[in-house]
């Protein structure tokens, strides 16, 4: 296994506004509570599977899928039966280019389908997201740093143009560890092999179609359902090695949205905006 993860960056994909490198992961979330809506679980299954096509070049296929159920035992001045369920399924298609032990080139193509799915698919359920990153690892050195520096295009997003993701890792110590960059930043303290404890600051949230348009009170239609949190916690890490752990986080929303949307992705009813609690836990292999 370890040999087997040790060719190096296989693949670095952009989900929604989190960054990924792992070949497996469990995880349940609870998404913020507020007054409109009293819990939103989200179960989210992902499967990589590397293929060594050269010496320098790989390619990666997989699979992601998340189901969201949005609990909502409040009253709103609409029919909200079709905010229930909602399924997201993306498949991943990456090229991996390795230039030397330091750099690696990563591109990713994402085709999504989001959408309560109450009449099977349509054309609105499917976007189409991608991203290319260049990665530089100096994992051997006393010191050890990784550097991303790309660009991301998501078509749920709302903006025209790809937008930059940056990180930058640097473990300073034995036993302690930071991250800083867009979407995510971590500061990490490493108690023995098995155990680390972390600071995080996240955003986090989907895009999802809304099969049969919801009427609102204004005669505006809510075509879509948009969800954009900020995400600070404290998290647990069970490391079984180097590659394979359970983890944990339990935080509050610094900021969120909960948008109905209409077919210009336009805002027409809030839905909440109010922050809570926000938990996730879950099971990975990882490429870092």
């Amino acid at each position: 296994m370890k040999k087997f993860l040790g060719f190096g960056l296989l693949l670095v994909a952009y989900f929604g506004f989190s960054q990924s490198s792992d070949l497996v992961r469990l995880e349940y979330t609870v998404l913020p509570e507020g007054e409109s809506a009293r819990k939103t679980s989200r179960y989210r299954f992902l499967v990589n599977v590397p293929f060594k096509l050269s010496k320098k070049d790989y390619l990666v296929t997989g699979a992601e899928y998340s189901i969201i159920d949005f609990n909502n035992d409040s009253i709103h001045p609409f029919d909200d039966r079709e905010l229930q369920k909602f399924r997201i399924v993306d498949f991943n298609l990456g090229y991996v280019r390795r230039f030397n032990e330091a750099w690696t080139f990563v591109g990713v193509v994402t085709p999504r389908l989001a959408s309560n799915f109450v009449d099977g698919i349509v054309k609105e359920d499917f976007k189409l997201n991608f991203s290319a990153l260049s990665i530089r690892v100096n994992k051997d050195a006393d010191i050890p740093t990784r550097l991303i520096l790309g660009l991301s295009y998501n078509s749920a997003t709302g903006f025209p143009l790809p937008l930059p993701i940056v990180s930058y890792y640097k473990k300073f110590h034995p036993n302690w560890s930071y991250m800083v960059g867009v979407p995510r930043m971590e500061f990490k303290y490493h108690y023995r092999e098995r155990h680390t404890f972390k600071t995080a600051l996240f955003l986090d949230g989907y895009f999802v179609n809304i099969q049969n348009d919801i009427l609102l009170p204004d005669n505006d239609l809510g075509s879509g359902l948009s969800l954009s949190v900020v995400v600070g916690g404290l998290g647990y890490q069970y490391n079984i090695n180097e590659n394979i752990s359970f983890y944990g986080l339990f935080g509050y929303t610094l900021s969120q949205q909960g948008i109905l949307r209409n077919e210009e992705r336009k805002k027409v009813y809030s839905l909440y905006n109010d922050g809570n609690v926000y938990f996730k836990t879950g099971f990975k292999i990882g490429i870092f």
